[in-house]
């Protein structure tokens, strides 16, 4: 779901490249702004932060860590936090998460923000999780700056959420609890996408499974027969599901991997893993094209005489991207530093933070960073883009219009009525809440 803003897309249909002339260039700057004065703050503030942000991101980036064990930038994001005058709680639910907290005054809302760090196997912050970082220690920062100069009474909280990537951190603190106290929650991503824009686009809902194939071994040459073969099995899950995806929609996704142990060309493998995710729009359509996906194993192991134990390992939703909450971060953008995009952001991928935004009102924008032609998320290039100035400065643009919204979730009290209502009116939201 996008935010259902309407706002105009600079160079719709072209991708940021490193080499483009062109720079971002506000699209809409007779817009009016809600409280330009506490922009300005904001402003300031990530202008004096700048440099530290800089140095902290790319220490994060030189330091690439898998899913649960993100401990270098769980150390060195507390300690940042720390001294930014934040209470900080190391190792929050899980050992890799964190909490950093500050509070204005009694009686205020709070408003949550993420930052993530992991990083992928081979390819370092090939997803840009160092940006992601550093965008919601400046947002939670310029907040808490906010709070001060104008004596607002409120409270931001930032959690460091581990293991976005194939973890499920998110979920995990959500059901901890880690999210309960928000009024509403912010974060970000970069991804490609034209020139200084920001993207309002949703993400894919997926499932993730692991089919475990049980065979029996047998000399490969001597006495073939007398086996059941686990990789077999396992090819012909995949090779029923390639079939099955002809007729699966265009916006849908299947895909996956076979794993195995002890493999020799000469005995027949008693033993084969499939590991597979299944995408869709929402979570609903997932749930569909789960369970035709579904029988494509169990068909492979009946042909092939193999058990088959199939698991469901995890579930993260599409994102409900709130539209009030979006068009305060569209209408920023468009004011001060950018366009807005529809198509882009990370609309194929997936998040954790999908399951967030069926808990409360959230957002969830992708924001464009130059990537080279095939240097995508997910790629040694985006790794490298990640790094660059310009990824940092997008990212400092983004941060601005997110904190500006989150103050606005403090402080304004008509605001945050749309946002909750856009929230309970949310068909799929509801259909969630109900147990459908």
């Amino acid at each position: 779901m996008s935010c259902g803003c309407h706002f105009a897309t600079q160079n719709a249909g072209s991708v940021w490249r490193p080499n483009d002339k062109l720079e971002p260039t506000p699209s809409r700057r007779d817009a009016e702004i809600y409280r330009p004065d506490i922009l300005q703050n904001i402003e300031e503030t990530l202008k004096e932060l700048d440099s530290d942000l800089r140095e902290l991101s790319l220490d994060i980036h030189a330091h690439p860590e898998l899913k649960y064990v993100e401990h270098y930038a769980h150390d060195v994001l507390t300690e940042f936090m720390a001294k930014y005058g934040f209470e900080v709680t190391k190792h929050y639910h899980l050992e890799t998460a964190w909490r950093a907290i500050f509070t204005n005054g009694e009686g205020g809302r709070t408003i949550g923000v993420n930052s993530e760090m992991d990083a992928l196997p081979g390819i370092g912050h090939a997803c840009g999780h160092n940006l992601i970082a550093i965008s919601g220690v400046g947002v939670a920062i310029a907040i808490k700056n906010v709070l001060q100069k104008f004596n607002i009474a409120g409270k931001v909280e930032l959690l460091g959420t581990p293991a976005e990537e194939g973890g499920s951190g998110k979920i995990t603190l959500l059901e901890k609890g880690a999210y309960k106290d928000m009024s509403a929650c912010l974060m970000c991503h970069p991804a490609p996408g034209p020139v200084g824009s920001v993207s309002l686009t949703s993400c894919l809902a997926l499932h993730r499974i692991e089919v475990e194939y049980q065979g029996h071994t047998a000399h490969a040459a001597l006495s073939p027969w007398e086996g059941k073969n686990a990789l077999d099995a396992a090819v012909l899950g995949y090779n029923n599901i390639s079939a099955l995806r002809q007729q699966i929609l265009p916006t849908h996704r299947v895909h996956g991997i076979i794993e195995g142990k002890d493999w020799v060309p000469g005995i027949i493998p008693d033993y084969a893993k499939m590991i597979c995710y299944v995408r869709a729009p929402t979570r609903t359509e997932a749930q569909a094209t789960l369970e035709r996906v579904l029988p494509c194993f169990e068909a492979a192991g009946l042909a092939t005489g193999c058990k088959v134990n199939i698991t469901i390992t995890g579930d993260t939703f599409d994102l409900r991207q709130n539209p009030v909450l979006g068009g305060e971060v569209a209408n920023v953008t468009t004011a001060k530093y950018g366009a807005v995009d529809y198509e882009w952001g990370i609309n194929s991928a997936s998040t954790d933070f999908g399951n967030v935004t069926y808990a409360l009102p959230s957002l969830h924008p992708g924001f464009a960073i130059p990537t080279v032609r095939d240097g995508g998320n997910h790629t040694i290039q985006f790794a490298e883009a990640a790094a660059t100035s310009v990824a940092h400065y997008a990212c400092l643009d983004v941060t601005k219009a997110l904190a500006a919204t989150g103050v606005r979730v403090l402080i304004d009290d008509e605001f945050l009525a749309k946002a909750k209502k856009a929230y309970d009116e949310d068909v799929e939201i509801q259909k969630f809440l109900a147990g459908n």
